[in-house]
């Protein structure tokens, strides 16, 4: 696990867009399970998570359309949720970070690690939005 002074800013910089920190498997379920979209957050500490994954899903969190819920799970310290939502994620293979969106409890869009590593923010936002007005 991160110190969590360490980790603080990096959960702030979602939370404070407006994303809903979640940290047991029973937040995760309800949030995902709920009637409607929800995007789900794996943070992290790694450079693209701060360089482009929250700054793309900041960006897309403006846009017209967005999802019923939004919450945000930090690997490697909120493992119960993380787990619940990697598990939720099958078949795509853990990745931190990495973003998913639900609709009504099923998995319709994900961005995974390799979808982040080295492009712009912006490209992933549009990436984003697209799925919302799809799916929002």
């Amino acid at each position: 696990m991160y110190p969590e002074d360490i980790i603080a800013p990096m959960r702030a910089d979602l939370t404070d867009a407006g994303i809903v920190e979640t940290r047991t498997k029973d937040e995760v379920e309800q949030a995902i399970n709920g009637e409607g979209t929800t995007l789900v957050v794996i943070n992290s500490v790694c450079g693209c998570a701060a360089a482009n994954a929250r700054p793309a899903v900041k960006m897309a969190v403006q846009h017209s359309k967005k999802p019923s819920r939004m919450i945000t799970a930090f690997a490697g310290n909120d493992i119960e949720a993380v787990n619940t939502a990697r598990a939720m994620m099958a078949p795509f293979p853990p990745s931190s970070p990495s973003i998913a969106l639900f609709k009504d409890g099923q998995l319709v869009h994900m961005i995974e690690r390799h979808h982040i590593e080295g492009r712009p923010a912006q490209m992933i936002a549009d990436n984003l939005t697209q799925a919302f007005e799809e799916y929002c």
